[in-house]
């Protein structure tokens, strides 16, 4: 009897922690040039965008895909103009809790219409798609560890950056953009990945083995009989 390989973590399979990273910089950069000029949001709009068109372009040379360094970089010349145009420095950070807010609400959402956002996420990286909607067991699974998402990420995130934004602590912003980047999708994706296999038993096959309709080959093999691609290159 052959053994069954180990199944993977959801680190392995979503990594990200590159972009998780940078994603911080710039508004690390705009309290750093904030606090340099005498708290100038013109100082801090201007270091923090050009920190980012620096390590966009440092990306694009690398070979990251143009259209998501041009998002990201929008997003940081979005959140300076807005700050420029209230006149409150916290403002630059107004984005970033809006759209946690968002997230935790599409999240949430997702879960209740049975389309949880994690499988949707895993599915489309193994190039699983759909398919595993099929498994009753693998949809149950998605569920409970999609909840992780909405309240360890996205409702703390809401919830330190709104009482932070409201008292206008500019630096504790910083500080808190820059602990709950990486750090604690680190922990998401960990606590999310234990809640997944607790929930699915013992005997199940793992996240990639869902076969296709008409599929009459072994499980974990794709209509074509070859075996499926890991991760996505980049």
């Amino acid at each position: 009897m052959t053994s069954r390989p180990p199944r993977e973590s959801l680190a392995q399979i979503l990594g990200g922690r590159r972009g998780a990273i940078d994603a911080s910089i710039p508004p690390a950069a705009f309290v750093l040039g904030w606090l340099i000029a005498g708290q100038s949001i013109a100082w801090g709009a201007g270091v923090a965008i050009g920190v980012a068109v620096l390590l966009g372009g440092y990306r694009v040379a690398r070979g990251d895909k143009a259209r998501a360094v041009v998002v990201s970089l929008a997003a940081v010349i979005a959140a300076a103009l807005i700050a420029l145009h209230t006149g409150r420095a916290e403002d630059f950070f107004l984005i970033q809790l809006l759209s946690n807010v968002a997230s935790a609400l599409l999240w949430a959402a997702s879960i209740v219409v049975r389309w949880p956002l994690l499988g949707v996420v895993v599915g489309l990286v193994i190039g699983q798609k759909t398919r595993w909607r099929r498994d009753p067991e693998l949809l149950r699974a998605y569920s409970r560890a999609s909840w992780v998402w909405v309240f360890l990420q996205y409702t703390l995130r809401v919830v330190v950056y709104g009482s932070l934004w409201w008292s206008g602590q500019v630096v504790a912003l910083g500080i808190a953009r820059t602990l709950l980047s990486w750090p604690l999708v680190a922990v998401t994706v960990a606590v999310s990945g234990w809640v997944l296999y607790r929930t699915l038993p013992p005997e199940h096959p793992g996240l990639r083995v869902v076969e296709d309709d008409g599929d009459a080959g072994a499980a974990g093999k794709n209509p074509s009989g070859s075996e499926p691609d890991g991760l996505p290159r980049t």
